[in-house]
C-alpha cells in the first residue's frame, strides 16, 4: 500500500495536485483513498463532481453519535476513489488538529483501510503547519511518504524548507519522509531554476512538474479534475506520469522507507 500526505504552503494548489493525483492513480486501475485533513473540507470536491462528503467533524456535531459505517462518512468519486473529508470545529470554538486525530482514531475504530484495502492513500493536510494534529498524518502506521508541493514564488519556497525541517525532526520517531518536491509552476520569472536551487540545498528531488494550465481551471468549474475531464491532455499526463513513478517503488521499500 502506497500512503502518501501532501503538505505546502496555503493557497499552492495541494488540493489539485492531490485529487488529480488521486484521479490518476484510479484511471490507472489502482483502489484509491482521499482523506482532506482540512477544515474547509473541499480536498475532494473535484472528485465528486462538486459535491464532497459530509465532514466528519460536521457529522459528529449533527448526529451527537459516532458513525456506524464508513459509508456514513464518506461519498465514492471519480473511478470508484474513496472521499473523506476530517472537516474541523466550528470557527472559532475549537482545534482543528484535535479534529484530524479525532477523524484518525474514528477510521481506526471503523477498520477503514482493512475493510477497503487500497492500493493507494493520500492524505491532503492543510498549509504548512506540522505540528500536532497536523503532524498525524505522518506519523507510524499513516503515510509513509510526504510530497511538498511548491511554486518558485519566495513564500511557497520558504513553507517548503520548514515542512522538509519538521519532517526531518520527527525522523527518529519512525514518521513519514519526505519522498520529493512537486514544481506547480506559477509562471514565476525563474522558477524551475529556483525550485531546483531550492531542491538542492535541501537535498531533495523534483518528483514531478505540473505546468500552468487553464484546463485545470477549467475542469474544476466543472466539479472535475482534468483526468476526468480530458485525460489526454498534456497537464493530465503529467499527473498520470507522476502516479506511474510513484507506483514503480517495491512493496518492501515502502514499507522501510529506503527508496
Amino acid at each position: 500500500m502506497i500512503k502518501i500526505a501532501i503538505y505546502g504552503k496555503g493557497g499552492i494548489g495541494k488540493s489539485t495536485v492531490t485529487s488529480n493525483l488521486a484521479a490518476s492513480f484510479a484511471y490507472l486501475g489502482k483502489r484509491v483513498i482521499q482523506i482532506g485533513c482540512d477544515p474547509k473540507a473541499d480536498s475532494t470536491i473535484n472528485l465528486c463532481g462538486g459535491e464532497p462528503p459530509l465532514p466528519v467533524m460536521n457529522y459528529l456535531r449533527e448526529y451527537d453519535r459516532d458513525p456506524e459505517s464508513i459509508e456514513e462518512i464518506s461519498k465514492t468519486g471519480f473511478k470508484d476513489v474513496l472521499c473523506i473529508e476530517t472537516g474541523g470545529p466550528t470557527p472559532g470554538l475549537g482545534c482543528a488538529g484535535r479534529g484530524i486525530i479525532a477523524t484518525f482514531s474514528l477510521l481506526e475504530d471503523l477498520e477503514l483501510f482493512e475493510t477497503y484495502q487500497p492500493d493507494v492513500v493520500l492524505y491532503d493536510v492543510l498549509g504548512d503547519v506540522v505540528c500536532g494534529g497536523f503532524a498525524a498524518p505522518i506519523r507510524e502506521g499513516y503515510a509513509s511518504r510526504v510530497l511538498i508541493v511548491t511554486s518558485g514564488e519566495k513564500m511557497a519556497l520558504y513553507a517548503a524548507g520548514n515542512i522538509n525541517t519538521a519532517v526531518k525532526n520527527f525522523e527518529d520517531r519512525s514518521y513519514a519522509k519526505v519522498h520529493g518536491i512537486i514544481l506547480n509552476h506559477r509562471n514565476v520569472e525563474n522558477e524551475t531554476e529556483k525550485v531546483k536551487n531550492f531542491a538542492e540545498s535541501a537535498g531533495l528531488y523534483i518528483v514531478g512538474e505540473i505546468p500552468r494550465s487553464n484546463e485545470i481551471n477549467r475542469y474544476e468549474d466543472q466539479g472535475k479534475t482534468v483526468i476526468e475531464g480530458d485525460p489526454d491532455c498534456q497537464v493530465s499526463q503529467c499527473f498520470l506520469k507522476l502516479a506511474e513513478e510513484l507506483l514503480q517503488i517495491p512493496e518492501e521499500e515502502e514499507e522501510a522507507g529506503t527508496w
